[in-house]
C-alpha cells in the first residue's frame, strides 16, 4: 500500500530552485508565498540562524528541510559554502497532513542517507553545471528529492508523534490511508478499527496516543482539508458535500464552520486565508 499516494494526488510536491553555487557572505531567506525551503549543503561550514531558536552549525554535507515558511539566515565561514537551494510547496497552507506533521526544521547528514546518493549526485551535477534546461531539471530533481526525504523521515522515525509517526505502525497506517483515499466514505470507528485489525477500544487509544487526536476528529479535519481544496476549484457546495461524506450542504457548512472558524462562503470571500485544520 502506498501511504502517500492519496495525499500526493491532492498536494503534489512542488519545488523551484533559486540558488546553486558558493555562498561567501551572510544571506537571509524569506518569501511572501508561504513556501518552505529545501537546501543541500555540498561542502563547507555553515551556520543556520532563526529567530527564537539556537543557531545550528553544520560542517558536513547536509540536507536542510524547512517544510513551511521560515525566515532564516546562512553564515558561511571564510572559505564559503557550496549550496543548492529551492523553495518548496507541500500544501502546508492548504492543510496537507504531511507538511503539518513535519518539524519546523530538519538537518539530515547525507552520510546517513545513502539511498539518496544518486539523486543528490544528479542534483549537484545539474546545479554546478551550465546546461540547457537546467532550471527545469533542478526543479524536478528537488521534487523527487523531497519525496525521498519524506520516505526517509518516516522510515527512520525522525518524528515521534503525529500522522507521519503513526504511518510507521502498519495497523494505524491502513486506517489512515483509507481515510485519505476515501473521504466520502461513511467511516465509523468500528470500520477503522476493523481495517487496523484491532479492537475498537485499543484502536481508539493507540490512534490518539500516536496522532494526538481521535480517529473521527482526524477524519473530520481531513474532510475539511479536502473541502477547502474543492472550494478553491469552484465546485458547488452540494457536490463538495457528497465528495467529503456529508448528506447535505447544510451538514457540511455546520462542520466547516465549527472546524475552520467561518462558513465556506466567508472562507472563500476571505480568499481562503482562514484555516484552523
Amino acid at each position: 500500500m502506498d501511504h502517500f499516494q492519496a495525499l500526493f494526488d491532492r498536494f503534489a510536491p512542488r519545488a523551484q530552485a533559486f540558488f546553486a553555487g558558493r555562498l561567501c557572505d551572510a544571506t537571509g531567506f524569506d518569501n511572501d508565498a508561504g513556501r518552505g525551503y529545501l537546501h543541500v549543503l555540498r561542502q563547507g561550514r555553515l551556520r543556520v540562524s532563526r529567530d527564537g531558536h539556537d543557531d545550528l552549525d553544520l560542517d558536513q554535507p547536509t540536507i536542510i528541510l524547512m517544510p513551511r515558511r521560515a525566515s532564516h539566515g546562512f553564515t558561511p565561514d571564510a572559505a564559503g559554502a557550496d549550496l543548492v537551494c529551492a523553495t518548496i510547496d507541500m500544501g502546508g497552507n492548504a492543510g496537507n497532513p504531511i507538511a503539518l506533521a513535519l518539524p519546523d526544521i530538519l538537518a539530515l547528514p547525507l552520510d546517513k542517507m545513502t539511498t539518496l546518493g544518486p539523486t543528490i549526485d544528479l542534483l549537484l551535477d545539474e546545479g554546478f553545471a551550465e546546461r540547457d534546461g537546467r532550471q527545469v531539471a533542478l526543479d524536478r530533481l528537488f521534487e523527487y528529492l523531497l519525496v525521498q526525504v519524506i520516505r526517509h523521515i518516516v522510515g527512520s522515525s525522525h518524528v515521534s508523534t503525529g500522522m507521519l509517526a503513526a504511518l510507521t505502525n502498519p495497523a494505524l497506517a491502513r486506517a489512515i490511508s483509507a481515510m485519505h483515499a476515501e473521504p466520502s466514505h461513511g467511516w465509523t470507528l468500528d470500520d477503522l478499527a476493523d481495517l487496523a485489525g484491532m479492537s475498537r477500544t485499543n484502536f481508539a487509544r493507540t490512534f490518539r496516543d500516536a496522532v494526538g487526536v481521535t480517529p473521527i476528529d482526524y477524519l473530520t479535519r481531513w474532510r475539511m482539508t479536502v473541502a477547502q481544496t474543492l472550494l478553491r476549484d469552484d465546485l458547488p457546495i452540494k457536490k463538495i458535500a457528497s465528495m467529503v461524506g456529508y448528506d447535505s450542504p447544510a451538514a457540511l457548512s455546520r462542520t466547516f464552520t465549527r472546524v475552520i472558524g467561518v462558513s465556506p462562503r466567508a472562507w472563500l470571500a476571505n480568499g481562503g486565508a482562514v484555516n484552523r485544520v
